[in-house]
């Protein structure tokens, strides 16, 4: 068997934390964020599937071990091994409804942003004079 994994040289965060706070900076990283959880969601159903599929491998290979009546010890750990397999899948899948979870609520949170500061950003974006940064006034 072989493994797709590949060692990463660049930071595991789809995106930078930064205190870049403008409107259109913040849709970016939101949308980027969603983006990045969606196709976690679809990569950690694919390999569900496949740790799946070879736990039901194993479990086959378990049964024609007992059949070929071998050592009893072997049939018991191959069998191990597949209950390991299911196991794992299972806690993937948990992984993956968490992760699908997580981008419907930075989808969420990115309408909801939308909603409440889209019109006022069109608004300072088409304005030629320069206007006071949010909070200014709190101060």
């Amino acid at each position: 068997m072989s493994s797709d994994l590949a060692p990463r040289t660049t930071s595991a965060a789809p995106v930078p934390a930064d205190d870049d706070n403008r409107y259109k900076a913040v849709q970016a990283k939101l949308n980027k964020l969603a983006k990045a959880m969606d196709d976690a969601t679809l990569d950690l159903e694919g390999l569900r599937r496949s740790m799946q599929a070879n736990a039901d491998h194993t479990d086959n290979v378990a049964t024609d071990i007992a059949n070929a009546d071998l050592d009893p010890k072997f049939v018991a750990l191959t069998s191990n091994v597949a209950l390991a397999l299911v196991g794992a899948a299972r806690e993937v899948r948990k992984l993956s409804d968490t992760a699908q979870e997580t981008a419907d609520l930075t989808h969420q949170a990115r309408r909801t942003h939308s909603t409440l500061y889209g019109a006022l950003d069109d608004i300072r974006s088409n304005r030629p004079e320069k206007t006071p940064r949010a909070g200014f006034f709190n101060r």
